[in-house]
């Protein structure tokens, strides 16, 4: 029996966790060709078909399942020994995974980012701007910024950063009736979500529904319509302008999340005192 090659793991998690060969390949920074080739190396040596595709994504079969179960065992005994033999980094070097909503990546990490690199030029910063919650306990980031406190356990640290102020805007030239912009079905559970339908009363709601509070700035700014956005951002978009003078109708908390596991390593405690002093410094 061929042995089996145990990074071919690495691989069969990916695609488990995503559910396609293309977006296994982007996490793991591979072609998809590569993800396609490992996968069928792990089902030759196993003997077995370890997923099957339904409506366009790829779901594991039972013996799927069971390896999948088995390979997150390994990855985890895995991640114990690093953790066991490189213990506590001292230098504030290497990557560090952060991931937060489009939002906040793209309208206060990213443009504070080069005072991060500026003062630590050996540290990585890779922003994962993702409306899904990033897994801290599956390593899927190291440390997570959201407006929810969506991860428990002694795996995960989590403590309220600051606070994200909300107001109604509009676009920057004057337009009458602006129907309102607010978020798809699967987000109507968001606070703005409930806000807009709770305030808006008789007024129309927009032909269009999006995934994300960026993608609305974008909306609101070509003139479609009116929505709640975060002020930090909103603000400072010269294409935007608030309406009903400077009331915040709405403010959630932000949490910060760190796996407990790497709390104590220089490269993270640098980039959460950054985040404290952006936060403080931005959404005080």
């Amino acid at each position: 029996m061929q042995a089996m090659n145990w990074n071919d793991l690495r691989y069969l998690l990916a695609v488990s966790r995503t559910g396609t060969l293309a977006e296994a390949a982007r996490r793991l920074r591979v072609d998809q060709t590569t993800v396609a080739r490992r996968l069928a190396a792990a089902e030759r040596v196993l003997g077995a078909r370890l997923f099957e595709r339904i409506d366009g994504s790829l779901r594991p079969t039972r013996a799927g399942e069971a390896a999948i179960v088995q390979a997150a065992r390994v990855e985890q005994e895995v991640e114990a020994l690093e953790r066991g033999v490189t213990g506590i980094d001292a230098e504030v070097a290497g990557s560090v995974r952060l991931t937060a909503v489009p939002v906040l990546v793209n309208r206060l990490l990213v443009p504070a980012s080069a005072e991060l690199n500026t003062q630590y030029p050996g540290l990585r910063l890779e922003l994962i701007a993702d409306s899904r919650n990033a897994s801290l306990t599956r390593r899927e980031a190291d440390v997570a910024v959201r407006l929810a406190r969506t991860e428990s356990g002694r795996a995960v640290l989590a403590r309220r950063l600051g606070h994200v102020a909300y107001a109604v805007y509009g676009p920057r030239r004057k337009t009458r009736a602006l129907p309102w912009i607010s978020y798809d079905e699967s987000l109507g559970h968001l606070p703005q979500a409930r806000w807009i339908e709770r305030e808006r009363g008789e007024e129309p709601v927009a032909p269009l529904a999006v995934g994300d509070a960026e993608a609305i700035m974008q909306a609101v700014r070509a003139g479609l319509g009116k929505s709640l956005l975060p002020c930090f951002a909103a603000d400072a978009d010269a294409g935007l302008r608030r309406l009903g003078g400077d009331k915040v109708v709405l403010t959630r908390e932000l949490w910060l999340l760190t796996h407990s596991a790497l709390r104590h390593h220089a490269r993270i405690v640098a980039v959460v005192d950054w985040l404290d002093g952006l936060v403080k410094a931005r959404l005080a």
